[in-house]
């Protein structure tokens, strides 16, 4: 990794951007230095930064950067695998939760009402939780050849993630799960003590809260099952290939033709400007809430995460759509416009955002002015941060959030690479 960083020196010059190689360097090595905990049992423990516990979804995003040296790195491979083999457990603990602990302890939050367990730091029901780490199997995979990590736990999580995601289909009728917190935030509980607003029954499954950790207004989140959509395709491919578990394999890809199927039924909104676009998220009675939010998945997002290509007539409608003002989370300033999210100060935008445009751009124009744009709104610090104000990149949240500078080392190494390889 250390020579990898090195070679970048080269290339930043050529692109009259000197002062990037220490930001990115800085970024890039971010989650190593900081987050991550090799335990005696074999598994890895990633802090998401200035908060003492391991998010399933942040843990992944900010390991993932490392695997395109996984294939030559031991130590790389150690960390993965260790993780991978700790989120397995994590998800079969409890399938609902997003957040845990290293061992049991506190959880983070004193007033939820929902069930709770030791070693939770947090209980909010969120469908990419599920879908991170069955995404991360697959990139380990891919990028190191290891199929020894199949053993029977894994096996039982795939059929455990089938399992929620088939009850959650139709979460009015089924679900166990219910979540609410006593501290005035609405975004933080689910009305309707804890169970969430009426969905009708689409094929997509019901989330209770965003990869922001904020309570849906509608329960299908849009980019959440496109994202299991994605994921849902290697479940299949594994029950067949690794553990030749016929009927587990049908229900993956069963699953997966009824998700699809309601997202391209229900989730599709003619705008008046830019006409067929996402919604960001529906309940399958007509209601839509038409926006896109900074976290990943995001509409923003779809071409990064597999579920379409870049130059998709309906993503790049949508990508219009979410890239203006119409999106009522995209803001400009003087110095920096982008996406932001009801999570953080309205008004902030949001690194992540700015790092994700960046990877789906199309247009290398575009990709300079995003590098330019996030190297110039560090606020002398040289690390990305949660949001920042566009005119003042001072008045910014959380100094340490690791999965920002990790998607940003991640985008910057992706542009190297695209520049710097043969054609």
């Amino acid at each position: 990794m250390q020579q990898r960083l090195q070679d970048s020196s080269e290339f930043f010059q050529r692109q009259g951007l000197p002062d990037l190689k220490a930001i990115f360097s800085r970024c890039m090595l971010n989650t190593l230095e900081t987050t991550v905990e090799l335990l005696e049992d074999g598994t890895t423990f990633v802090v998401t930064g200035d908060i003492p516990a391991m998010w399933l979804r942040d843990s992944t995003a900010q390991v993932k950067p490392y695997l395109t040296v996984a294939a030559d790195d031991k130590d790389v491979q150690r960390l993965v695998r260790g993780l991978l083999q700790r989120q397995v457990r994590y998800i079969l603990h409890d399938p609902y939760a997003n957040a845990f602990n290293r061992e049991p302890g506190r959880s983070g939050f004193s007033h939820d009402h929902t069930e709770m367990t030791p070693l939770l730091w947090e209980r909010k029901y969120e469908l990419d939780s599920l879908c991170y780490p069955l995404y991360l199997l697959h990139e380990y995979v891919v990028r190191t050849r290891d199929t020894t990590i199949f053993d029977e736990t894994i096996h039982q999580m795939l059929q455990c993630v089938i399992d929620v995601m088939c009850t959650e289909q139709q979460h009015d009728l089924q679900s166990p799960y219910y979540f609410e917190r006593d501290n005035g935030v609405a975004s933080d509980t689910l009305p309707f003590q804890g169970r969430g607003t009426r969905c009708n029954f689409t094929g997509m499954v019901w989330s209770g809260f965003r990869p922001s950790d904020d309570a849906c207004k509608f329960g299908y989140l849009v980019p959440a099952n496109m994202f299991a959509v994605v994921v849902l395709r290697y479940v299949a491919e594994y029950a067949r290939s690794i553990y030749q578990d016929e009927e587990l394999a049908l229900r993956a890809l069963r699953l997966r033709e009824e998700i699809n199927f309601g997202i391209q039924t229900y989730a599709i909104v003619q705008h008046p400007v830019y006409g067929s676009i996402y919604a960001y998220e529906t309940d399958g009675y007509g209601n839509y809430n038409l926006m896109d939010d900074a976290n990943v998945p995001s509409l923003l997002s779809l071409p990064y995460l597999g579920y379409c290509a870049a130059d998709d007539p309906i993503y790049l409608n949508t990508r219009r759509f979410i890239l203006s003002a119409a999106n009522p989370y995209y803001f400009s300033g003087t110095r920096a416009r982008g996406i932001g999210s009801p999570h953080t100060p309205h008004g902030y935008i949001w690194p992540i955002a700015l790092s994700m445009q960046g990877l789906t751009a199309t247009d290398e124009r575009e990709v300079l002015e995003l590098v330019q744009m996030l190297v110039d709104t560090t606020a002398g610090t040289g690390y990305m941060h949660e949001s920042f104000h566009p005119d003042e990149p001072e008045r910014y949240t959380r100094s340490w959030f690791a999965w920002a500078n990790s998607l940003f080392g991640e985008f910057i190494y992706h542009w190297i690479t695209r520049n710097t390889s043969p054609s």
